[in-house]
């Protein structure tokens, strides 16, 4: 990757700031370690973490007890001409008499809060005043009892929505997450997935796909605060007809994340079939997944935008050779358009023979019995696809009943 850090005769210098606060601790266990989040990160070369060639500068902190050398050190990456990525990460805190999110620095007391650790509204009053370049702000915090309150009530890291030129990202986990839950190897399995998201891509993917699939993949606990959420990260309507191995009119995109200018993930399909042909089925999976919430929410489970992600996922669960879901997500998206469209209608009759192909591959006897009565009642419900069809499904069906009669089908 060529530089690019010249623009009008000046310079320009990205800055990469990575800060370890206060560890989350509940009976012994270790809820996150910032620390070593922060190391692991650090092994990534700044350039990829900023997304583009500029020259970098690369800061890390931790074990900082004073939050004006934060502070300092916060100024000069918002000074930075070019790019900014900054990654936060450890236990969240509240001041309790002003009710003031702050991330805790190390010997942080719930006595001490004003004034060892880093008021949030610093963060964000630095990332205001910033007047040129992009930045990223990525979070992995676990919010502690005085400000797990808070984080409810805000439903979101307050401040950081609507920055110009701010994409923010991160996770919150409540004081009540199992010590280890989300936590491989010491590094948060969010932490863990953006870094490793970005050493397999060939390109690298968008801020939004990787906040997507890294949260998608990291088992989260229950109640995590996820920002931006899928609702936030809700789809754009489109005329989008067809699957991964056509090549349709586009699918519904998302809009762009609150702050994120033009920044959208834009048509993912492409990039769920990189992933199906790579073998990473559980990652194509997860973004699909992610992407379907969002257009529920957006459109409803039972649009059409909502389908053609069902019909989606049933490629991917056909490619990675989950038939049993495959059949079923294809036999839900042909009920739904039978409903809208009519028995005549190529998609209907298209989704009824995916689904028919998928069952026929389940050799689970039990998997493929259970099934079977659903494809069967949808395919008598389609006069005009071929008979030969539906006397395929019923034949097997009755093979399936009869425990003699299935063993042919088991090649």
């Amino acid at each position: 990757m060529g530089f690019v850090g010249v623009a009008d005769g000046v310079e320009r210098r990205g800055h990469v700031l990575l800060l370890a606060g206060d560890a989350a601790v509940r009976r012994g266990g270790v809820l996150v370690a910032p620390g070593v989040n922060v190391a692991a990160l650090a092994m990534v070369p700044a350039g990829v973490l900023l997304g583009c060639g500029v020259p970098a500068d690369m800061v890390c902190l931790e074990g900082v007890r004073d939050p004006n050398t934060v502070l300092t050190r916060l100024r000069v990456a918002v000074g930075a001409s070019g790019p900014l990525f900054v990654y936060v990460s450890g236990r969240l805190t509240a001041d309790r008499r002003g009710r003031q999110l702050h991330v805790a620095l190390a010997g942080t007391t719930a006595g001490s809060v004003r004034y060892t650790s880093l008021p949030w509204e610093w963060l964000v009053g630095e990332l205001r005043s910033r007047s040129t370049g992009a930045a990223t702000v990525v979070v992995d915090l676990v919010a502690d009892r005085a400000a797990w309150p808070l984080v409810g009530e805000y439903g979101t890291l307050p401040g950081l929505a609507g920055l110009p030129g701010v994409e923010a990202f991160g996770v919150v986990r409540g004081p009540a997450t199992p010590a280890g839950d989300g936590v491989a190897g010491g590094v948060s399995n969010y932490t863990r997935q953006w870094i490793d998201q970005l050493g397999r891509a060939p390109v690298r993917p968008s801020n939004v796909e990787l906040h997507v699939l890294a949260a998608g993949s990291a088992g989260l606990a229950p109640g995590t605060l996820v920002v931006p959420s899928a609702r936030e990260l809700e789809m754009r309507s489109g005329a989008a007809t067809g699957h991964l191995h056509q090549d349709p009119a586009p699918a519904p995109s998302p809009p762009p994340a609150p702050g994120t200018g033009s920044v959208v993930v834009g048509d993912p399909r492409a990039r769920l079939h990189a992933l199906a042909v790579d073998g990473r089925h559980g990652e194509a999976d997860a973004l699909a997944r992610v992407w379907e919430q969002g257009v529920v929410e957006r459109w409803g489970r039972i649009s059409v935008e909502a389908v053609q992600c069902v019909e989606i996922r049933a490629d991917l669960a056909r490619m990675a050779g989950d038939f049993v879901s495959a059949a079923r997500l294809w036999m839900g998206a042909g009920r739904a358009r039978l409903e809208w469209q009519g028995a005549d209608a190529a998609e209907v009759r298209d989704a009824a023979a995916g689904a028919l192909y998928c069952w026929t591959q389940v050799r689970d006897r039990a998997d493929a019995l259970e099934a079977g009565p659903e494809l069967v009642a949808l395919l008598r419900a389609l006069p005009l696809l071929d008979p030969d069809h539906l006397r395929l499904a019923e034949l097997r069906l009755e093979a399936l009943r009869t425990p003699d009669r299935s063993r042919s089908l088991h090649p």
